[in-house]
């Protein structure tokens, strides 16, 4: 179980939370990055970061977009035509029914409000069904991206970036930019052309009553000015605060039995509140900054529709204008104040989904600290022989390998033993190119593992570790995760190999049994187990052991040693142990102190030279009583 979920993460240097109650903010960092108060040039960057994302995104689409900027278009040129055709059949059609001279003029009229109105709907329907395809091609694309490129970065970056992150980046974050893409986007096409228009229409209707209306543009313009710099930062905040939520939620559920077994429910739920108590203050100062904003513009619209009724009563009642002009600039001045409201509604999606597109894109160009090779070496038939050349490593300020050089002989087993901390489980994690040494090199039958494509290297090294994963589906759907390709017999003879098929074949199942979430439904040897057939059924050049029998109770563990033998035979292995039963396997060992090699050689003649290693053995042996 992580920190997160016991709450006992030490947070940034200096903090010095009250003893036995950890603060909020010493785990706060895990969940996002601080984007309260952003400098602003990090902002630039975190926009233009976004924008990039966003055009890779919108790319395949730029035939559809023209499309649907035409539907936008036809739509609201039918929409502002209605008013002035309501105009003439007041000014043109009414009068010569008043006459007696026939109503042509307002039937007419009449059809042409139903023609665009009919012109306004099917343009719309049109427009919804096209940016409802697009936008969830372009979400479809998003979630692949985002899926792959976790999968492809470093084990250094999984360390770091907590699974409640990975879930609010593929759930939350994906969900703002879903409602923008359906909402927001034509909710902003539609008010600027509206606004725009209304506005041409208005100054050709009556230049007068349009001056008195642009009388509102000052208080309109920094009344939007506001609104939007207090939502970006209102918006940061809010996906900061969701992050937090998921991520304190999925790492307490995750870590459930270490929550009960400790007590730990009144703790983290007190977590909890706090974190819950976040996102609800962010979402309120959201909503309240709406609440100014839509009931301002709506203020603004009224007053100045009052004082345009005012003055437009007094030019009709002087003869200065017709009371068709004045019905469709009343009708001109609600559409220009409405869209105003749609964009407050915008700028709700527009803030949350860049806030989001922001975490993704950060996401989306994070470089693996592994990269692949430029020009990939093959290794066609890979023998399995290992070298590290003055290897150093370390994690951040930590050196753990200060100067490692190795060479393992193909089909050698090598045990790796030796106190905590001595960098053995370091050692396996370079070979099997988890991390990249920061000096010299480690090889594979002669190439740097810098050089071989990833499909070619973990085809040749598998690494089974204490803490194995068992996938859901069916017992034979995880053996046959280490290789897709392989047939029930050859699954079947793997689970022989290893001595797994025992317990298999008692299950209610057997192959087909489901093992239950994480395989909670098999023992933790058995677990074991299912990974070591895995690991074999991928038949690799290079098998890596890592504490990989620590879980296996004394029975199993005998059928595993003798499954060990047969299967180590004919490939390279490093062996990774406390167990000494399983280290006695090993044609050599190798006893590791402070990132060195400090013994070396067959188990009989280093138990016999009364070193480390005979230590290690005579203590083990004291243990077993």
């Amino acid at each position: 179980m992580s920190s997160t979920a016991l709450g006992d993460g030490t947070g940034a240097p200096g903090a010095a939370p009250a003893p036995g109650r950890e603060s909020i903010d010493a785990w706060r960092g895990v969940a996002s990055e601080e984007v309260d108060d952003l400098p602003q040039r990090a902002s630039l960057f975190l926009r233009e970061r976004s924008r990039r994302l966003l055009g890779t995104l919108l790319t395949p689409h730029r035939r559809s977009l023209w499309l649907l900027a035409a539907l936008v278009l036809a739509e609201n040129l039918a929409r502002l035509a209605s008013p002035y055709l309501v105009k003439v059949g007041i000014d043109r059609g009414i009068p010569p029914v008043l006459h007696g001279r026939g109503a042509g003029t307002l039937v007419a009229t009449s059809l042409a409000v139903l023609g665009v109105a009919l012109t306004q709907a099917g343009a719309r329907r049109w427009f919804f069904g096209l940016s409802g395809r697009i936008g969830q091609d372009m979400l479809l694309d998003l979630r692949r991206r985002v899926f792959d490129h976790f999968q492809r970065l470093s084990l250094a970056f999984h360390e770091r970036y907590t699974s409640g992150r990975v879930i609010s980046r593929l759930t939350s974050d994906i969900e703002a930019i879903a409602t923008l893409l359906e909402d927001g986007v034509d909710s902003l096409a539609s008010a600027v052309l509206l606004v725009v228009g209304t506005g041409v229409f208005m100054l050709i209707l009556d230049w007068r009553l349009a001056l008195v209306t642009l009388a509102s543009f000052p208080v309109l313009v920094w009344l939007t000015a506001w609104f939007r710099r207090q939502t970006a930062v209102a918006y940061r905040r809010t996906r900061e605060a969701v992050a937090l939520v998921i991520v304190h939620f999925v790492d307490s559920m995750r870590g459930i039995r270490a929550v009960q077994a400790y007590r730990r429910e009144p703790r983290n739920q007190e977590i909890f509140d706090e974190v819950n108590n976040r996102y609800r203050r962010a979402n309120e100062r959201s909503f309240k900054l709406v609440a100014v904003y839509g009931p301002g513009i709506k203020l603004i619209g009224n007053v100045m529709t009052g004082v345009v009724l005012l003055y437009g009563g007094y030019l009709v009642l002087h003869h200065q204008m017709t009371v068709g002009v004045l019905t469709a600039f009343l009708l001109y001045l609600s559409q220009f104040f409405d869209p105003m409201q749609d964009i407050s509604q915008f700028y709700n999606q527009f803030q949350s989904a860049s806030a989001a597109l922001e975490k993704l894109s950060g996401v989306l160009e994070e470089v693996p600290s592994v990269p692949p090779p430029q020009a990939p070496v093959p290794l066609p038939a890979p023998r399995g022989e290992i070298r590290f050349e003055g290897v150093s490593f370390g994690y951040r300020d930590r050196l753990v390998l200060p100067h490692l050089d190795l060479w393992v002989p193909a089909g050698q087993t090598v045990a790796l033993v030796g106190a905590t901390g001595a960098g053995k489980t370091t050692l396996a994690r370079l070979l099997a190119r988890f991390y990249d040494p920061t000096a010299g090199r480690v090889t594979l039958d002669g190439v740097d593992l810098r050089d071989l494509a990833e499909d070619t290297l973990r085809s040749a090294v598998v690494m089974v570790t204490q803490e194995t994963y068992v996938f859901s589906g069916t017992v034979a759907d995880n053996i046959g995760f280490g290789r897709p390709s392989a047939s029930r017999p050859e699954i079947v003879a793997a689970a022989r190999a290893t001595g797994a098929h025992s317990f298999i074949t008692s299950l209610p199942q057997g192959y087909d049994s489901d093992v239950g979430k994480e395989g909670g439904r098999l023992s933790a040897g058995q677990r074991q187990l299912l990974a070591f057939t895995r690991a074999f059924l991928a038949d690799p050049a290079v098998l890596v052991l890592d504490e990989a029998t620590s879980s296996l109770d004394v029975p199993t563990e005998r059928l595993v040693q003798r499954a060990l033998r047969t299967v180590l035979a004919r490939r390279t292995a490093l062996i990774i142990a406390h167990r000494l039963t399983t280290v006695e396997i090993a044609d050599r060992v190798l006893v590791m102190e402070a990132g060195r090699i400090v013994e070396d050689g067959p188990p009989a003649r280093l138990r016999s030279a009364q070193g480390r290693y005979a230590s290690l053995h005579n203590a083990w042996l004291t243990s077993l009583g």
